[in-house]
């Protein structure tokens, strides 16, 4: 089970991890091995800890369980570098690369070909996916009070910046809110995965979904960072900002992929954040190689663009639009923009790059 809260007022206790402890006011990074491949190289579970001086919450900040979606790395080397962090009530557990080796080779699984966001809560006994997940799950979740998991979308896919979480549970849905994402989406815990694993122990968790595997996205990069650190101040572990608080997010009712009628050569007329009309917006069109046969794919519903293939070469039944529904799709829509121009603004506080996609 989660711990309960911790009371906001007084010293904070220190934490051991991976049979380090840490004191409050320490700030150690610590090497987990999960075991070992069969060349002897161990498999280790980098986490860095930061304890600070008064009591507040645990939180676990997570990124790269699928090891090509690096997005999160990046989102939490630069949230480690947060001046406000010495300020820090509670503790926090920043775990940069959970699939090491998917990491390292640049892959979705681990050695076995097993994905690791299907193995929870684990197993001591079973498989290495199994044990690395039983161990994240001992050192990291057993000992925390909140969670932040980030993902991307997969391979050729982008996503735009999205909270997907339990809206059911009321914790979850007021941390989802303080993230403050352009669109939250009421996503069913899947068998196997670290959301349904800590469900099931009360921790209130989010899942953050931004841009695509093995790509770097400024805007989802700076909207990590700024999600995360709002979801702290929500909790009481940073003071509180002066800025006024973002619009609130808008929650979708449903959401579904659109298809590619027929194999070929794929041209999107959209973008990810376009406001789309059933029936009435041209979402792109698939051809092949000589434009002899082309068939236009229209928007089955009204709703936005949250979700994009980037590979133009598609098979029949590929899905090439994600499109979540809401009551208001204007609002919708003015959220999406006011979001990305409050990201793209020339004295964001959390920018480390240039704004451009590398």
């Amino acid at each position: 089970m989660s711990q309960a809260v911790p009371a906001r007022h007084g010293r904070n206790q220190s934490i051991t991890v991976g049979g380090v402890e840490v004191r409050p006011g320490e700030r150690k990074t610590i090497e987990v091995e999960g075991g070992k491949l069969y060349t002897h190289t161990p498999i280790t579970l980098p986490i860095q800890v930061l304890c600070g001086r008064q009591n507040g919450p645990i939180l676990f900040i997570s990124a790269a369980i699928h090891g090509d979606e690096i997005n999160g790395v990046e989102i939490i080397r630069r949230l480690l570098k947060v001046p406000a962090l010495r300020r820090l009530k509670g503790t926090l557990l920043a775990v940069p690369v959970v699939n090491l080796h998917g990491f390292i080779n640049h892959s979705r699984y681990l050695p076995d070909r097993r994905d690791l966001n299907r193995s929870f809560p684990g197993s001591h006994k079973g498989s290495l996916a199994g044990r690395l997940a039983r161990l994240f799950m001992n050192e990291i979740v057993s000992q925390s009070t909140h969670g932040i998991d980030l993902h991307t979308g997969a391979i050729n896919r982008y996503n735009l910046p999205q909270i997907r979480a339990n809206l059911d549970d009321p914790e979850t849905l007021e941390l989802a809110k303080a993230f403050g994402a352009p669109v939250i989406l009421n996503s069913a815990l899947r068998d196997g995965s670290l959301r349904e694993a800590a469900n099931q122990q009360k921790i209130p968790i989010l899942l953050y979904e931004a841009g695509e595997a093995l790509r770097f996205d400024e805007l989802s990069i700076r909207g990590g960072v700024e999600g995360i650190i709002r979801v702290m101040r929500s909790l009481g572990m940073l003071p509180a900002s002066r800025k006024a608080a973002p619009p609130e997010p808008m929650m979708a009712r449903s959401s579904a992929w659109v298809r590619a009628p027929q194999s070929g050569i794929f041209r999107a007329f959209v973008k990810e954040g376009a406001r789309v009309t059933r029936d009435q917006t041209l979402l792109g069109v698939v051809s092949d190689p000589f434009g002899e046969s082309e068939e236009e794919i229209w928007s089955p519903f009204s709703g936005i663009v949250i979700g994009q293939l980037k590979l133009p070469l598609v098979n029949e039944g590929d899905a090439v639009f994600h499109i979540a529904q809401f009551y208001r799709t204007d609002i919708a829509a003015d959220r999406v923009e006011s979001y990305q121009e409050s990201l793209e603004s020339d004295d964001y506080p959390y920018a480390d790059n240039p704004l451009t996609d590398v």
